[in-house]
């Protein structure tokens, strides 16, 4: 993980003079009682698991809390909590230019940070059919989830898992589909994204590489704003601005850097680290 913190570091300068992102197309339809019906009270309705995350998904550890990545994802999270201040973010896409960039890493761990937070219910869903992680990060099945859902196969509340003792709310993405950028274009998956906010603070979708698929540039419309994840040693000057003129709505929040060493990222805070994580006498 590279300096997350330096992520977003240009929004806060232009966020207070920018007007809310457009609404999406097909804004003024009317949504069914029936969904909103499906939303009320789905935190009481939905199944808890335990937290048994996989040993190679890297994911952040509450119990070590002094460990670099964990750092770096409270300090973003510190930084998104100050633009949601600033106007209303509660639906973000996570995504890359590229594969292998690490996009579904630093969304679980996002999650994770959020979660962390009294209060501060958060929905991790994995939005990139093609190829899901989330599942296999924290070792429940893949289905049922989002495509079933959207499939008419599964209730919300079959589809949306509580991580036992946090706030933090998973969805797979569900069974292997033919036509996931079909699927995304029905309106219920503009429904979904518009109610979910009224029950949870944050919703991070992991979606797609933008050079790979068209889903995170759909997806990225129906939302708040985009994180785009870069790798150091990988990412090309090149594939950032394609990724990004691929865009059809320019609500890019910011840009997190991955893939960075630890001597990178405290090499000058070492006293800083030993000082106030140390174990007391």
């Amino acid at each position: 993980m590279s300096r997350v913190h330096d992520a977003l570091r240009r929004v806060e300068s232009t966020v207070m003079g920018t007007p809310a992102p457009p609404e999406s197309a097909g804004s003024g339809r009317i949504v069914s009682p029936e969904p909103a019906n499906a939303f009320r009270g789905l935190l009481d309705r939905i199944q808890t698991i335990p937290f048994t995350p996989s040993p190679d998904a890297s994911l952040l550890d509450s119990s070590r809390p002094s460990e670099s990545p964990a750092e770096e994802f409270r300090s973003l999270r510190t930084r998104l909590n100050h633009l949601q201040s600033l106007q209303p973010i509660h639906n973000i896409v996570l995504t890359s230019a590229s594969p292998a960039e690490g996009k579904s890493f630093s969304a679980t761990n996002l999650a994770l940070a959020q979660a962390q937070l009294e209060g501060n219910m958060t929905l991790l869903a994995d939005f990139d059919f093609r190829r899901p992680v989330i599942h296999t990060f924290f070792q429940v099945p893949r289905s049922p989830g989002i495509t079933d859902y959207l499939q008419g196969k599964a209730t919300l509340e079959e589809v949306v898992k509580r991580i036992e003792g946090t706030n933090l709310c998973i969805m797979p993405a569900g069974e292997a589909v033919l036509n996931p950028l079909e699927l995304l274009n029905l309106p219920e998956v503009k429904n979904m994204l518009d109610l979910l906010p009224s029950i949870f603070n944050w919703v991070i979708l992991d979606t797609p590489p933008l050079l790979f698929a068209a889903d995170a540039n759909l997806l990225a419309t129906l939302c708040h704003g985009l994180v785009m994840v870069v790798r150091i040693g990988n990412t090309t000057i090149d594939a950032v601005t394609r990724a990004m003129g691929s865009l059809c709505q320019n609500n890019i929040l910011g840009i997190i850097v991955n893939g960075a060493h630890r001597g990178e990222l405290y090499s000058k805070y070492t006293y800083y680290h030993s000082y106030y994580y140390s174990k007391p006498d």
